[in-house]
């Protein structure tokens, strides 16, 4: 396995002596039970369903390379179990939901939500004085967006809450309308969200403005990034004449983010300052395959358009190759890199920090748990609300006399309003 970093090649017409054979970064990619991320992505709450896809049939679940059935019963209980049956391994996807758990059709066997065995088929004895359970796991449901915990059980972590959650003016709603599969590791499309420039070039600027995007997005921001309490954040500022538009995006620990509506640039006013209006998990389904899961805010203030409830331009494939050749959006750009993006062939530039940055950050939480810690990310105070930041404030701020004074003073304002209060002190709209 060859994994070292590519050296730039020199030379015009000289692809014979680009360097090949590189492979994947094992560490940061393969999610597995017993790989240093598989065993970090346990540590943490991970999404595997909507209740709606939940029906009276069980259903068949991938994630982390784990093969598991989801169900609920006939008293409303959820359960997680390992797909195969305890007894001789038939699927438990063809399982019969009863009252108190799920039965395998082939002899009968019967399990509770958390794998207690509750009746053999015949009744027949089980050996080892009847102590044997299916693998169960844990569940959270929270606004319909049913959560996981794959790890230890004597380290299972409260559920994650945000301060968002408890916004007095936010409805929060599930988000399965924009629930996608991707067809490649789960990294790369994690790795988008602390990627800023994208949004000018990409959604705006090569091949028009997308739906869902406004042409302000085009202006390329003055970019600056920071780590948080639960992980990092950048701070985009744009200039649009006499105001400012900070664009703030929140990348928390593991694998989940915030993202502030992105055509906000042609509709809002000076001194005024929006919500996120999604929180965006992206789940590993294994190495080459993953999910993104999403949670909706809706701010009674400035309440969604149907454009922000439906599923994003670009996100999925859903439209003919040709189209998306001539318009490709964050799903072509994300699935192109490969089932696996190598990193020996990059050559970043100081525009990717927050990609690298993140990748930093992911491998001190491998550290972590390989030390026995817990990771930037786990909090064990169940009282404890994550702090977010996730914004689009519009300020009105005259530019500065030269264009480098200019840069320094949107990099001032960018900090400042990370730092500060402007999500409750200015209206949406």
């Amino acid at each position: 396995m060859t994994t070292a970093v590519n050296a730039p090649l020199v030379g015009t017409y000289n692809a014979y002596n680009s360097v090949r054979g590189l492979t994947e970064d094992p560490e940061l990619t393969h999610v597995d039970r017993g790989t240093p991320m598989g065993d970090y992505l346990r540590c943490f709450w991970q999404p595997i369903a909507y209740e709606q896809q939940v029906t009276d049939l069980p259903l068949k679940v991938r994630a982390l390379g784990e093969d598991l059935v989801l169900f609920r019963t006939g008293k409303g209980e959820y359960g997680l179990v390992e797909q195969r049956c305890a007894h001789r391994g038939a699927s438990l996807e063809y399982g019969v939901i009863s009252e108190q758990g799920i039965r395998c059709a082939y002899h009968g066997f019967h399990y509770a939500p958390d794998g207690t065995i509750l009746e053999t088929g015949a009744g027949a004895p089980l050996a080892n004085g009847g102590k044997i359970c299916l693998g169960a796991y844990p569940l959270f449901i929270y606004h319909s967006l049913i959560f996981a915990y794959m790890g230890p059980p004597e380290r299972k972590p409260p559920f994650p809450m945000l301060d968002l959650y408890e916004n007095p003016n936010v409805t929060v709603e599930p988000g399965i309308e924009r629930a996608c599969d991707n067809d490649c590791n789960w990294l790369q499309i994690h790795e988008n969200s602390m990627d800023p420039v994208h949004t000018a070039y990409l959604h705006v600027i090569l091949t028009g403005t997308q739906r869902g995007f406004s042409d302000e997005m085009g202006v390329v921001p003055v970019i600056q990034w920071a780590q948080g309490e639960n992980g990092m954040y950048y701070m985009a500022s744009r200039r649009l004449g006499d105001v400012v538009w900070v664009r703030i995006l929140d990348c928390f620990m593991p694998n989940y983010g915030l993202v502030p509506p992105s055509d906000a640039g042609g509709t809002s006013k000076p001194d005024t300052s929006q919500l996120s209006y999604v929180a965006v998990w992206v789940l590993p389904v294994d190495n080459y395959n993953s999910k993104r899961m999403y949670l909706r805010f809706n701010d009674h203030r400035n309440p969604l358009r149907p454009i922000q409830r439906a599923m994003n331009f670009g996100q999925a494939n859903d439209r003919p190759y040709s189209e998306r050749q001539r318009y490709p959006g964050d799903y072509d750009m994300m699935m192109s890199q490969g089932k696996i993006a190598i990193h020996g062939y990059e050559n970043l530039t100081p525009t990717d920090y927050g990609v690298i940055g993140l990748r930093a950050m992911l491998r001190e939480g491998m550290q972590a748990v390989r030390e026995g810690k817990d990771p930037l990310g786990i909090n064990r105070d169940p009282n404890y609300r994550i702090r977010t930041r996730t914004q689009n404030t519009f300020l009105r701020v005259p530019a500065a006399a030269t264009p480098e004074a200019d840069v320094a003073l949107l990099k001032e304002i960018g900090r400042q309003v990370a730092a500060g209060n402007y999500l409750n002190e200015l209206p949406p709209k």
